[in-house]
């Protein structure tokens, strides 16, 4: 890092920190930021670098918080994050098992990290989550665009209906952006808890582009919960624009909205998601809600 660079995330943490002050607020509870083997992580980090190429130019996606490890933890913490995730999934089988060791591991050395899990539909999956949640993980995620799999795959449900009854939230990327796949969309998340209604889902993206849809689900289920994770940034309104009609039904949903981030993987800084979300104007009780109170309600911290 330049001295530069030093500077500009020095002003930004103090910025960060003057806005859940003025709120408030002892600081911030995100729930969706990325924590994972750095051989991982360097592979998410080259897919967010060939999007350009990928696209033909039409997204560029710079890594805002391109660091060692340690130097992203304290980052994080500078800001005044007081609670946050591991956010990690598998592409294929055989990986989640592994990738839960090392996130139990990261939650024992980082303690202000909620130690967070996740699974894919594989021979053996309730075993390990059984295994996860026995060992106090706070929180899974479920990655369906990227595992390229159907969350209503009859190897998870068992799964599900293990979860559910644990009351252990889950955060699922199901929505169909920022590219589609086989198995996103509200359809076969709705399976889902059709099947599992208890079921603490955790709507990353708030589902984008699908917004209304996925509002739909959390009208409809009390423990649906969306996470706010770049949603009404300049980047996502350029891509997938909220539909301004909804925002009244955010309001309405104001205690089960969780801020997310998707720190450090972001193409700004992390003090737009806060300005994106004060420019809603839905008010400073709602503020206070999403950034922390629903965060620190949900994992009783």
């Amino acid at each position: 890092m330049t001295s530069a660079d030093a500077g500009s995330k020095a002003d930004e943490a103090v910025a960060v920190r003057r806005f859940w002050r003025e709120l408030g607020l002892p600081g911030l509870v995100d729930v969706h930021t990325h924590f994972m083997p750095e051989r991982v992580l360097d592979k998410v980090w080259q897919y967010f670098d060939s999007l350009g190429q990928l696209t033909g130019g039409a997204v560029e996606w710079p890594i805002t918080y391109r660091a060692e490890e340690a130097e992203r933890v304290a980052v994080i913490r500078d800001l005044g994050v007081r609670a946050f995730t591991s956010m990690l999934y598998p592409h294929k089988a055989g990986m989640a098992e592994w990738l839960n060791g090392w996130a139990a591991d990261f939650a024992r050395r980082t303690p202000d990290c909620l130690h967070t899990s996740t699974l894919f539909p594989e021979a053996g999956v309730e075993t390990y989550v059984r295994t996860a949640i026995e060992a106090g993980t706070r929180v899974f995620k479920a990655h369906v665009q990227v595992g390229a799999y159907d969350p209503a795959d009859e190897l998870l449900d068992s799964t599900w209906g293990l979860l559910a009854d644990a009351g252990t939230p889950v955060v699922i990327h199901c929505g169909s952006g920022p590219m589609p796949g086989k198995h996103t969309g509200p359809g076969p998340v709705a399976h889902v808890l059709a099947r599992h209604p208890r079921l603490r889902l955790i709507i990353a993206h708030m589902g984008l582009p699908e917004y209304e849809d996925f509002l739909d689900l959390a009208e409809r289920y009390d423990e649906v919960r969306l996470d706010t994770t770049m949603t009404f940034t300049d980047f996502s309104e350029r891509l997938a624009p909220f539909p301004k009609r909804a925002l009244p039904r955010l309001a309405a949903l104001g205690d089960r909205m969780l801020l997310g981030s998707d720190f450090p993987n972001i193409p700004y800084p992390y003090l737009h998601q806060l300005v994106a979300l004060e420019r809603l104007e839905l008010g400073d009780d709602w503020l206070r809600s999403v950034c922390h109170d629903n965060g620190v309600r949900l994992f009783g911290l």
